[in-house]
């Protein structure tokens, strides 16, 4: 009968020499035991699975079924009842003369591949093949760091994700949003501006899921103050004057009477600085406070500033900043003149 008995004597024996060449067979593709003519096989359709998620594998029985397995590659899972596998995700569900279950429970990338049915009946064997597809949903795995960079610096950020499918990957700013950026891992921003700073947001996505993270760009730039505002304020009263900067990093602040500097609580004025604003205040207006004032704003990339007149009410600006003219009293002695020969004759 030769080794085995022609596949009848015993099951050890039909699954060691029947199907020891079956797994070396690429996944999709009919699988035969030792003879075309010797054995029957039937190749069903994937099954297709998303990672985490739990697979049946059925295989039709007959009455006429005297030993039945379920394999994996090289590897048999059930033999009948006896199960042969050692892992615990593995499980019989049911065997009778109709059907053949057995269940994978949270189905991994490992379990991906083909898995044979085999059969033996009483006049020949029987394989049924299926491959099993796993599809994973998608996870950034490297992503760019948050970063600091001064303006016109040239900007790359990278986004890789892995996933079955192969997830696509975008790119958009979110703060200030607008519209699409890139389609791709990389993105390149070449000469940055401050108009560009903000959280840019990567997308991964397959037919699965979405993974969205996101990364911080901070662009810094030297100080800019805003133009002075000349503030007029009565002998007595109390004054402020405000000092509005654009910088990043956080600009600090220097506040001059001509070219002495002014300290917090000295000669009875205050500063505050909260934040892009800092304001000089005149706790009791006396005439030594009128005259120029000058708000300097310092980072490390640079410094601006801007002048103010702090005036009384008897004094009117001229149209440059930081003059005072005397069109008031000139306008008075005008009055005065003119009206005088009417006043004589009463």
């Amino acid at each position: 009968m030769g080794i085995c008995g022609y596949f009848t004597v015993s099951w050890k024996c039909l699954v060691v020499l029947s199907f020891r060449l079956l797994f070396l067979v690429p996944a999709g593709l009919p699988v035969h035991s030792q003879g075309e003519s010797q054995t029957d096989s039937k190749v069903m359709d994937n099954i297709t699975v998303r990672q985490g998620e739990n697979v049946f594998l059925r295989c039709a029985q007959g009455d006429i079924v005297t030993h039945t397995a379920w394999l994996n590659r090289s590897s048999i899972l059930y033999a009948g009842e006896d199960k042969w596998s050692v892992d615990p995700r593995v499980s019989l569900v049911t065997l009778n003369q109709e059907e053949f279950t057995i269940k994978i429970e949270d189905v991994d990338m490992t379990d991906e591949g083909p898995y044979i049915c085999a059969v033996q009946t009483s006049s020949r064997p029987r394989t049924t093949s299926v491959h099993i597809l796993v599809q994973v949903p998608p996870t950034i795995i490297n992503l760019s760091k948050d970063i600091v960079v001064n303006e016109g610096s040239n900007v790359t950020l990278m986004c890789q994700a892995s996933g079955k499918p192969e997830p696509s990957l975008t790119w958009k700013l979110l703060s200030p949003s607008v519209d699409l950026v890139s389609e791709d891992e990389y993105l390149d921003i070449p000469s940055i501006s401050r108009q560009r700073a903000g959280t840019y947001e990567c997308t991964a996505i397959n037919d699965i899921a979405t993974d969205v993270q996101t990364v911080e760009i901070t662009v810094n730039y030297a100080p800019s103050v805003s133009e002075g505002r000349d503030v007029g304020v009565t002998l007595g009263q109390r004054g402020v004057l405000e000092c509005e900067v654009d910088a990043v990093p956080k600009a600090d602040f220097e506040w001059y009477r001509d070219e002495r500097r002014i300290f917090n609580g000295l000669d009875g004025m205050e500063i505050e600085d909260a934040g892009q604003l800092s304001k000089l205040t005149f706790l009791n207006i006396s005439e030594a406070d009128y005259g120029n004032y000058t708000c300097i704003a310092i980072n490390k990339l640079g410094s601006s500033n801007a002048s103010f007149v702090l005036y009384g009410p008897g004094a009117v600006q001229d149209g440059n900043s930081g003059s005072m003219g005397t069109h008031v009293h000139t306008y008075t002695c005008l009055l005065l003149v003119t009206l005088l020969p009417f006043l004589l004759r009463f």
